[in-house]
């Protein structure tokens, strides 16, 4: 049994026919203000998209807040996060979200032992 994986209730194919005005109509109130804003910059890029379609090259981009519309699934995009690219697939699932929601821009803390002289009591403390 496998699970056909649908976005309010229409399958991949049913949504990739659709107009982008026609895909905001189904989301939720922001994401639907936020398609019908930026409809030319998803556009653009859609066109950027299936202008390199039989190369699988990934597109890399800068706009972290463009909505993810079914036109962009199963495409490779590099999103900018401040530092390098960081690659993403798109798939179903992240319909409706940010591109910048999957490239995060801050790094996990890994702090080390502090080194001779970092502190008054690192002085004081035995040296291994």
């Amino acid at each position: 049994m496998v699970k056909e994986i649908a976005y309010k209730g229409k399958g991949i194919e049913e949504l990739k026919s659709m107009d982008i005005r026609e895909f905001a109509k189904i989301t939720d109130s922001r994401t639907r203000r936020s398609i019908i804003r930026q409809y030319n910059d998803i556009e653009k890029f859609l066109k950027k998209c299936k202008g390199l379609g039989e190369k699988k090259k990934p597109i890399k981009t800068h706009a972290r807040e463009l909505v993810i519309v079914p036109g962009m699934v199963g495409h490779m995009i590099q999103v900018y996060n401040g530092k390098t690219f960081v690659p993403v697939a798109i798939n179903m699932e992240m319909l409706g979200h940010r591109l910048g929601e999957f490239s995060i821009t801050r790094q996990k803390i890994q702090h080390g032992a502090p080194g001779i002289g970092a502190t008054r009591s690192s002085a004081a403390a035995s040296v291994k």
